[in-house]
């Protein structure tokens, strides 16, 4: 048997680029909700600021002077605007009526215009709360906002002394959103990188030595195999040679004397009943010979595969199958090839026997390339992969058994239907 390479490299290197695609994504996760809750908190804070500075003009409005054009009200809200409100990110300042009326900004070239409010606008002078949103600066009413680039619209509800709603709003620049995220960023990422690492670390020599069980039971599973299959050729062995130097010379040595008794007799019936009796005898000592061989196989270097194999369908003719073998008469593989091509005969004809109720059976062995092939192909019932798993389940494991042994050579053992029956082809590397 080959030995597989003990080499854990492979394993190791596909679970190392298993464990970098998903820990990349881990950390395209976390960038990503770091970014999410940078945007959630400066908008929290958006609003949070935009109302403070509602409520700081709101105590200013000590009249509806501002409803009426009032120059001592514009001026009261003008003074609060500047001294406290319009500080960084705040760049912009506006107070809207009902009807769309701009009645204060910081741009005093607003003030007196009348633009359409939209609906979430008008939603927050009938119910209050904050809302925040990405300034649309194509609007006319935004055309003196365009030159500090992105900008945050914010704008909540305030009221005149005599209950009056007015819209507040504030234009805030975008940057706030990139200040939060690289500060959250340099704060939550390097522990989320240094996290990543410390797990990727703790992982490798868990891996490894998962591996390294892993690796060592398929070993002792090997081992016991190997001891299986030893012991069984021991005990084969021995039933064989029991059979060769009992039964089998004494039928042969039987069929000799029957056949020398036919030759000395003088009377014609009883000669020919001595051959036919002595025809008999060889037949049985074929039988037995070809039972010894499906018992332990012959020494395959001494007597060749074709021979081997020719010794192996021996016995089919009894039972009504027709085999037929083709191999060049001197083609040898190697041992070990030799050995498995063989070993994989004999169980698909010992199937072909106990399970196929075929009437003819053909081998053929061939050379491709740098494959040792053998195809035995039968006209019985056929097996499908579910009989396969259930004859597995049974205990049934000749097949399994022989698959590792191949595979284990570098080989592929496949088994396919044919037209009709079974056909299982064996591939093994020839040294």
């Amino acid at each position: 048997m080959t030995a597989r390479s003990d080499s854990l490299a492979r394993p190791l290197a596909v679970f190392a680029l298993l464990a970098l695609v998903a820990l990349g994504l881990v950390a395209g996760t976390g960038v990503a909700v770091v970014r999410d809750v940078a945007t959630d908190q400066a908008l929290a804070e958006a609003r949070q600021l935009t109302d403070v500075s509602a409520r700081l003009v709101e105590r200013r409005l000590a009249d509806d002077g501002l409803l009426t054009g009032d120059a001592a009200a514009s001026a009261a809200v003008a003074r609060i605007v500047f001294d406290a409100v319009l500080v960084e990110p705040i760049v912009r300042v506006k107070l809207w009526t009902r009807d769309g009326r701009i009645v204060y900004s910081d741009e005093s070239r607003l003030i007196g215009s009348e633009y359409d409010l939209d609906e979430d606008d008008l939603e927050v002078l009938d119910e209050g709360g904050v809302v925040s949103e990405v300034s649309d600066l194509s609007g006319p009413e935004n055309r003196f906002e365009r030159r500090f680039g992105e900008l945050l619209e914010v704008y909540t509800r305030v009221e005149t002394p005599d209950g009056t709603p007015l819209l507040f709003e504030t234009y805030q620049t975008a940057s706030s959103i990139a200040e939060r995220r690289r500060e959250l960023a340099s704060t939550f990422v390097p522990v989320l990188v240094v996290t990543l690492v410390a797990l990727a670390l703790l992982m490798v020599p868990i891996a490894w030595m998962l591996a390294r069980r892993v690796r060592t039971a398929q070993r002792e599973r090997e081992r016991l195999m190997q001891r299986a299959i030893e012991s069984s050729d021991r005990e084969r062995r021995r039933i064989a040679g029991d059979l060769h130097d009992g039964p089998v010379q004494e039928l042969a040595g039987l069929s000799m004397r029957l056949s020398a008794s036919a030759e000395q007799v003088d009377d014609v019936a009883s000669a020919d009943v001595l051959r036919d009796s002595a025809s008999a005898v060889r037949g049985s000592v074929r039988t037995l010979r070809s039972a010894v061989v499906g018992v332990y196989p012959p020494n395959l270097q001494q007597i060749g595969l074709a021979a081997s194999l020719t010794d192996l369908v021996a016995r089919l003719g009894a039972i009504g199958v027709d085999a037929t073998v083709e191999i060049d008469p001197e083609a040898t593989f190697g041992q070990e090839a030799d050995a498995l091509l063989y070993r994989a005969a004999q169980e698909a004809v010992r199937n072909v026997e106990e399970h196929a109720g075929a009437t003819a059976v053909g081998i053929r062995v061939r050379a491709e390339g740098p494959l040792a092939v053998l195809e035995v192909e039968d006209d019985g019932r056929g097996i499908g992969s579910e009989r396969v798993e259930q004859a597995r389940g049974e205990g049934h494991v000749g097949l399994s058994i022989l698959e590792d042994l191949i595979s284990d050579a570098g080989g592929r053992l496949l088994l396919r239907p044919g037209e009709p029956g079974t056909v299982v082809r064996v591939q093994v590397p020839i040294p």
